[in-house]
């Protein structure tokens, strides 16, 4: 079941990756890029703006004292409302994504994050308050399933891994705009110290509705509708930059063209999809932990609940607090941006086994570190803790935020994507939910376990790791289409290919043709 590296010799990939234009040199894929971040990848700042919003209003002195100084359960339900309402609301999903666009699925989800939003920010009570956040989780999931795919189909091949993975990293933008305005209105004596960025939250969302119909709708959609010629038209003015007698946006049209008929001859277009065949019975699997591993890596810890595990180790001043989750934010967002614009130069594979060493490696000192600190009132093993959460970031940020969507788009074929990255969305939002609320009763050293709650997720961590290797396929340099087939038989593969010589006009089938079936062997070692 272990992943096998692949050669292949897809053309399409080899002209993309041959092409020895840069993006920024061409307009009309400079423009479209450019559009990708008010439209698309701001939809993650909401992520992380809700992370910090929740973890920096319980520092915020009006805030605890308007909801009655919340403990355990009850400020567990505070933070995990938003990860519930995404469940809620996500079954749903597929059906608008793959029936009405990726970009109507964007907006759908914008214009309720928006509506839940402004009754967050003028909450009257806690149960309004609670009410709001599902309403932004439910609409949240709407967004980011459309949005991933979209970036993926949209971006060149060349491109694509640097988008999908910078879509991840934006959650950072949002954290720490969250905690840099909380920190700021947090001594405004009035209930608008914790109002003022409960409001703000519908920043990005508002950036989408603006702006989300200035980009083109993706293509494998409108092929998926037999809406061709603008499917083509789409490809020839952002890949080919506008020349319709392009080479490459031909054999890329022949390739989607194909692919996308052979999927759907195979796909009922149903949930039973997921579990039809053994392949897609793998993808589920992986899809399902990856939305685990997201949630449960030790992330939501810090993310939740950082005065918290702070406050384990004596630092309870809440202007440090802030400070410190200021300073860590931004250390977020450095190592996403950078793993993002180095993820091409590595497999996927060996990037998440190192990530996942990494992490346990952070939680293991972490979990020393606290444990002396504790146990024998260390100071220096107490400030040790903060170099172990700061450490935890890169380790992070390679795996569970770079790598996640790229990883996704490329695991689930285009029939599939929508209702597979839905169920990334249903696990990570359930591992959310149980984790906002396990974690501060685990970490109450009165009512819970205290420290020794690290010692839960180093364990965790361990198996994560163990289910990466056996499990984890490699999907790096190939295109969208090719992958629509990487656990299943070698003449879907073939087929396509010689759609995209025909399309092309070459005559170099019959040579390339010992290369495929090369090829068709190494990719059927992913079904062994």
């Amino acid at each position: 079941m272990v992943g096998v590296t692949v050669e292949t010799d897809n053309r399409v990939h080899r002209m993309a990756v041959d092409d020895p234009v840069p993006w920024y040199r061409k307009p009309n894929l400079r423009s479209l890029y450019f559009l990708l971040f008010p439209c698309l990848m701001g939809i993650e700042m909401t992520s992380g703006f809700d992370s910090q919003i929740i973890n920096a209003v319980q520092l915020v002195p009006a805030w605890t004292e308007y909801f009655g100084d919340p403990k355990g359960g009850y400020k567990g339900i505070l933070a995990s409302a938003l990860p519930l309402g995404a469940v809620i609301g996500l079954p749903l999903i597929p059906y608008v994504n793959d029936n009405l666009g990726r970009r109507w699925c964007v907006m759908t989800g914008s214009v309720i994050m928006i509506i839940g939003s402004l009754i967050q920010g003028f909450a009257q009570n806690a149960p309004m308050y609670i009410v709001a956040r599902l309403i932004i989780g439910f609409g949240l999931p709407y967004a980011i399933v459309a949005g991933s795919s979209l970036i993926g189909e949209l971006a060149y091949p060349k491109e694509r891994a640097v988008l999908t993975s910078l879509f991840n990293a934006a959650y950072f933008v949002g954290a720490i705009v969250a905690s840099g305005v909380t920190y700021g209105t947090q001594l405004i004596p009035s209930d608008w110290s914790w109002r003022v960025p409960s409001l703000l939250q519908l920043s990005p969302s508002l950036l989408q509705v603006i702006f989300i119909f200035f980009i083109p709708e993706s293509p494998r959609f409108l092929i998926s509708k037999d809406r061709h010629e603008e499917a083509f038209q789409v490809l020839v003015k952002y890949h080919a930059e506008g020349d319709e007698n392009s080479e490459f946006a031909k054999a890329e049209m022949a390739e989607i063209k194909t692919t996308i008929a052979i999927e759907m001859e195979h796909s009922k277009r149903s949930w039973a999809d997921l579990i039809s065949t053994p392949g897609n019975r793998r993808r589920l699997l992986i899809g399902s932990l990856v939305g685990i591993m997201t949630q449960l890596s030790g992330n939501v810890v810090i993310s939740y609940y950082l005065g918290d595990i702070l406050a384990l180790v004596g630092f309870t001043d809440p202007q440090f607090a802030a400070k410190y989750n200021i300073g860590n934010q931004v250390w977020g967002l450095v190592c996403a941006v950078s793993t993002a614009l180095i993820v091409m130069r590595f497999r996927r594979r060996t990037m998440y086994l190192f990530a996942i060493a990494w992490c346990l490696a952070a939680y293991v000192g972490w979990t020393a570190s606290a444990a002396v600190a504790i146990e024998k009132g260390n100071e220096v093993a107490a400030k040790l803790t903060l170099f172990w959460i700061y450490f935890y970031q890169p380790g992070y940020n390679i795996g569970f935020n770079a790598l996640t969507y790229t990883f996704l788009v490329e695991l689930f074929p285009y029939a599939m994507r929508a209702r597979g990255i839905t169920v990334f969305q249903f696990f990570g939002k359930a591992a959310q939910f149980f984790g906002t609320n396990v974690n501060p009763v685990g970490l109450d050293p009165v009512n819970g376990i205290g420290w020794k709650f690290l010692i839960v997720y180093s364990v965790w961590i361990l198996i994560e790791g163990i289910l990466i290797y056996f499990l984890w396929p490699e999907t790096s340099g190939r295109t969208l289409e090719e992958l629509a087939f990487l656990f299943e038989d070698s003449e879907r593969v073939l087929k396509t290919a010689k759609a995209v010589e025909n399309e092309i006009g070459h005559d170099s089938i019959s040579e390339d043709k010992s290369a495929s079936k090369e090829t068709s062997k190494e990719i059927s070692k992913e079904v062994a």
